[in-house]
């Protein structure tokens, strides 16, 4: 039996009020020197140097995690004499069974004499709860910071206790409070001169002690007090097999003995102690017969808990005996296991797999040689830590295996994946894709991703470490300070195969090196970006005009540079738009600058087959807008760059029906938006674009390429939607460009058309021979019901308030002819036609976003662990292609008022803008 006898209340069942007592001051106060008094002259006034015990008051407050629990509350005046004794006992508005753990009293002492303001002496803050968490009692002894007052906050800047103060009283009162305990045998004769002795020592120290210490007492209870919160009686299955308790546990025989105070305070019980004891005895007796012994939470951190469990690990290896390999060969599902397979294989990408499925897939894993959409889930249910699945997985399976589709090959490129092998693997695929599908495995980001986190025992990455960008391998290539993450670049040969691919193109080299350009400004991967950039500038001179082609580089950043320094400074300065017009053309204008002519000419960054001459000042302008955007007018030259070898042309008829044409990169020879190859007043074309400074251009990039995506897979399904999707490019990290397309808001085509936008389209593209298009050009309303579906933010982050999942305007379904018109009928067949399609290359399109996970795309970056989730929420996959038709058809119905509200907030807004 333990010897150790341990006796406790619990500090929710002391429903006192917060009582402790300022004893006194201790310490030789500070007086200033001649030559502070003559720089503050008002101090000689301050009671220190008028008396050697001055008028002083404490003031004293409650606080918790930074915030105030109580008002000021301040001893009563008293004159002094000999010392600075108050002896005062104060009882703050605050029941001990209420107070936090983190509470704790914020004291400061205030010189009053001769002054109209206090001027501080010193503060201290003394928490009410020790490390243990027992309520302190007794008498304490606070240092006292000079010259500042009590801080409250969590990280207090006065504590009590100092470290560095070493002083002789405090010793001596760690051997009283030990004496007090019955740590140090009692012997009343020697007790008597050692008391005597301490007496002497602390008037000596109080008298040339350089530091001040103010000394308090705490109520003294029989028990010790623990802090612990009001919990829930939990449910017993009988009363009597739980034995009661009081409010108080013993661990042993109860005993408890008061003890008297020492020093300067008084040895008497207080009327706050005695009811505080009272208080406990008497809950103790009721506590026994009515409560009983209630849980507690505690948390316990498992050391071993990311360790492989060697239980599961021996079963695993015993499913997947190796020995067993011949036998697997021939193994085939019966009905019931082929239908527990095609289910797994239907599973999105974001989908991870139960143990018991990884043992399924790997136990019919030759059977699924013949399936191309088990290849990602095999490869997910490998444990790479073990040699021998792996080089099966590798060098066995996988060569094996039927090819698989191009989105597939993309996701063996995702933060899933590490192994170099795999990598390889998919990049092998790749090359059967066409140049357009390169933009979509790097999009702005090289089709980099992550490599970090920590490998699981399948090999695969965690998504838990929310350092995954410091600890990338290269969002796809490698570190470069990896070794490993180097091996893995070397060994998939994504780098060499996406240069081969921009030498061979120069309109995808152009926005390769752009990609590059932006990335090398990262701060943890940028020195792997400009490695990779320098290594595409050196292959340029293995090919013919390699050289010319850096020449150009060079000069569209030195153009990208100039327009950036100058669309900065204009933001900065704080001139009226107008005058910043002005600047703008003076600037292009200004020869020096070398914008208003350009010679030879150079393709733009953010089209490459479009080469321009240079600027037209008199039709550039500023936009009114928080960044100043600028509207910058290019004269184009005449011919165009030549595609190189092996480039096909958008509109050609030589479309391959596969992945491969479903490339992410803009139409460069399809339909360009007429307002931005206008001409100028003397017939030469132009081409307009927006330059901005002070803005990430790269997520409007990311969605303006998925736009583009969709509408191919649409066409792939003969599903013509009149996409024409204009052009942006981000330059760098804060700059971009944008190409500049003519409009009208609907709120404004409301005002100025009669509130109608059907008498928009009559009066710029009337046909009276067309009745039944309402008297408009019938390829042009058709055109106008194909583009009126609008799915909302991509990523999930409408700025404005509760928006609609899906978004039809009233104005449109009006133009359209009202919701029971058969144009309406028409444009929901539409919707659900292409809502369908798109379900269906759902992985494509979820594999592309999840490539861009570790970007620094702003709606991305939030929050990176659902950013393909939220993608994935509006394909609705977890439902079948007939309740998601039902479930989208309830969303194209609904009305939203609150939404419509907010529209026409923003056309205010937007209007008053203006």
């Amino acid at each position: 039996m333990d010897k150790d006898f341990y006796s406790f209340a619990r500090l929710t069942d002391l429903n006192l009020d917060l009582t402790f007592r300022i004893s006194s001051l201790q310490g030789r106060l500070e007086r200033k020197t001649r030559s502070q008094l003559l720089e503050q002259p008002q101090a000689r006034h301050w009671g220190v140097h008028q008396s050697n015990y001055p008028d002083l008051y404490v003031s004293c407050r409650l606080y918790s995690d930074n915030k105030p629990l109580t008002v000021p509350y301040r001893t009563a005046y008293k004159a002094f004499k000999h010392n600075h004794q108050w002896s005062e006992w104060i009882t703050l508005p605050y029941k001990l069974c209420d107070l936090p753990l983190n509470a704790q009293l914020a004291f400061t002492v205030y010189d009053v004499a001769g002054s109209s303001s206090a001027n501080v002496i010193g503060g201290s803050t003394f928490r009410l709860f020790s490390k243990k968490g027992t309520l302190k009692n007794a008498q304490h002894r606070l240092f006292l910071w000079k010259g500042l007052e009590g801080d409250g906050s969590a990280e207090t800047g006065t504590p009590s206790k100092v470290g560095d103060v070493q002083d002789e009283m405090g010793r001596l009162e760690k051997l009283i409070k030990r004496h007090e305990r019955g740590d140090l045998p009692r012997i009343d004769w020697l007790d008597k001169l050692a008391y005597r002795q301490i007496e002497k020592v602390h008037k000596m120290e109080s008298e040339n002690s350089d530091d001040l210490f103010l000394y308090i007492d705490m109520p003294r209870f029989d028990l010790p007090i623990v802090f612990c919160e009001q919990e829930g009686p939990l449910p017993s299955s009988s009363p009597s097999s739980t034995p009661s308790m009081g409010p108080y546990s013993t661990l042993g025989p109860v005993t408890a003995a008061n003890t008297s105070a020492t020093g300067t305070s008084s040895s008497t019980p207080t009327p706050s102690t005695l009811a505080a004891a009272n208080n406990v005895s008497q809950n103790g007796q009721q506590g026994q017969s009515a409560s009983t012994i209630e849980a507690s939470l505690f948390t316990i951190v498992d050391p071993e808990v990311f360790r492989e469990n060697p239980v599961e690990a021996k079963h695993r290896r015993l499913v997947r005996s190796h020995r067993s390999g011949p036998l697997d060969r021939e193994l085939k599902p019966n009905a019931a296991v082929r239908d527990e397979l095609n289910e797994i294989l239907s599973y999105p990408p974001t989908r991870v797999l139960t143990t018991a499925e990884m043992d399924r897939i790997w136990s019919f894993r030759f059977y699924l040689t013949r399936d191309p959409k088990g290849l990602t889930k095999f490869l997910k249910s490998v444990v790479w830590s073990d040699p021998g699945e792996a080089k099966q997985a590798t060098e066995v399976l996988l060569p094996m295996w039927t090819e698989p589709a191009l989105d597939d090959a993309l996701e063996l490129l995702g933060p899933t994946f590490r192994d170099p092998r795999v990598r390889a693997y998919a990049v092998r695929q790749l090359e059967r894709a066409g140049d357009e599908l390169v933009q979509a495995l790097k999009f702005d980001e090289l089709a980099t991703q992550s490599n970090s986190g920590n490998v699981g025992h399948d090999g695969t990455i965690s998504g838990h470490g929310r350092d995954r960008r410091n600890l990338l391998a290269s969002r796809h290539l490698g570190l470069a300070s990896s070794s490993a993450a180097s091996t893995a670049l070397e060994d998939s040969g994504l780098t060499d195969f996406l240069i081969r691919r921009s030498l061979r193109n120069p309109v995808l080299g152009n926005n390769f090196y752009w990609y590059l350009v932006v990335e090398c400004e990262d701060k943890s991967l940028g020195k792997l970006f400009r490695r990779i950039k320098q290594k595409y500038l050196d292959r340029m001179s293995e090919v013919e005009n390699g050289n010319e082609l850096r020449n150009l580089f060079r000069r569209q950043g030195e153009l990208i540079n100039t327009l950036s320094q100058k669309a900065k400074e204009l933001r900065s300065s704080r001139d009226p738009r107008p005058k910043k017009i002005d600047k703008l053309r003076a600037i292009i204008s200004d020869s020096k600058h070398g914008l208003q002519r350009f010679d030879p000419p150079i393709p733009l960054p953010i089209d490459a087959e479009v080469r321009v001459t240079g600027i037209v000042a008199e039709k550039s302008t500023v936009f009114k807008s928080n960044l100043f955007p600028l509207r910058l007018q290019f004269t184009r030259a005449p011919n165009r760059v030549a595609p190189g070898p092996g480039v096909t042309r958008s509109g050609s008829s030589n479309i391959v029906s596969s992945v491969a044409d479903l490339g992410l990169e803009l139409d460069a020879h399809g339909d360009q938006p007429e307002e931005s190859m206008s001409g100028d007043d003397q017939g030469q074309p132009t081409y307009a674009l927006i330059f901005k400074n002070g803005d990430d251009l790269r997520q409007d990039q990311l969605v303006i390429q998925l736009f583009t995506l969709m509408d191919r897979l649409l066409r792939n399904e003969n599903l013509d939607l009149k996409i024409t999707p204009y052009k942006v490019l981000a330059t760098g990290s804060v700059d971009g460009m944008v190409q500049f397309v003519e409009s009208m808001s609907i709120a404004a085509i409301m005002g100025e058309y009669g509130g109608s936008l059907l008498n928009y389209l009559r009066h710029h593209h009337s046909d009276p021979s067309s009745p039944s298009s309402y008297h408009v050009k019938a390829s042009v309303f058709d055109t106008f019901i194909r583009s009126c579906v609008d799915f909302g933010y991509i990523l999930g982050r409408d700025p404005k308030p509760f928006p609609p999942p899906v978004k039809v305007c009233k104005e449109m379904v009006d133009a359209m002819g009202g919701t029971s018109s058969p144009h309406y009928g028409r444009f929901k067949s539409l919707c659900y036609t292409a809502f369908t399609s798109l379900r269906k290359s759902a992985n494509l399109i979820l594999n592309l976003v999840a490539l861009m996970v570790d970007a620094n795309v702003p709606d991305i970056k939030v929050e990176p662990d659902k950013a393909v989730l939220k993608v994935q929420d509006k394909f609705m996959l977890e439902l079948s292609e007939d309740e998601a038709i039902k479930h989208f058809e309830a969303l194209l119905n609904e009305t939203s008022y609150l939404s419509t509200m907010f529209d026409r907030l923003h056309d205010m807004a937007q209007y008053f803008r203006q």
